[in-house]
């Protein structure tokens, strides 16, 4: 009988592995290896309010998700390096702003150390119950903060929505330009009919 295998399929065979038998572990993965993993995982953007004992403090986050509707509740973390996590932690309520391509400016304000983030009193104001707001972003919560679990150098927190607006795009009555900001490989993209897939 002829033996019809040839060298190329012999080698495939030796590279799969049998029935039961493991691949080889990974290598272990360190912080670095971690970033590198999620800089291909791209974010929305928010900013984060909040009153602090010193005034008002903000800081810019990709990781805000939303986790159930009924009721309204949403989570997100901030890092023990920032210098507004201490106010948002001691806070019971919180502003969540969610941008658009329009807030970059936002964005970047609310990134940038050292930096008065609340200097320009022309971009904000306090909700009658007195949390720093930006009003002019696309969209934004008032929230109660009802856990926060800490993990690593982070904490996450988990809060309730209790009051907000849609002031342009998907969710507005008028629309408008829909042109989300999210953030992916320490870049800034706008993204638009031409990152659409059809």
């Amino acid at each position: 009988m002829t033996d019809t295998t040839s060298p190329r399929s012999e080698d495939r065979a030796d590279r799969l592995a049998s029935p039961g038998e493991r691949a080889a572990a990974p290598p272990a993965l360190d912080a670095e290896g971690f970033k590198l993993l999620f800089r291909g995982h791209p974010g929305g953007v928010a900013v984060i309010t909040a009153e602090g004992p010193d005034g008002p403090v903000a800081l810019t986050a990709t990781s805000v998700a939303s986790v159930s509707a009924e009721p309204p509740m949403l989570v997100f973390s901030v890092s023990a390096l920032s210098s507004a996590t201490p106010a948002i932690l001691a806070a019971d309520t919180i502003v969540v702003h969610l941008l658009d391509a329009a807030d970059l400016p936002l964005a970047r304000l609310a990134s940038t150390s050292g930096v008065d983030r609340f200097a320009d009193t022309s971009l904000w104001t306090r909700l009658p119950t007195g949390e720093p707001l930006f009003p002019g972003v696309r969209a934004w919560a008032r929230c109660t903060i009802v856990g926060r679990l800490e993990a690593g150098a982070s904490t996450v927190i988990v809060a309730h929505a209790l009051q907000g607006a849609t002031t342009r795009g998907v969710g507005h009555p008028e629309g408008g330009d829909d042109a989300p900001l999210v953030y992916h490989n320490r870049t800034w993209h706008r993204l638009g009919e031409g990152s659409r897939i059809h």
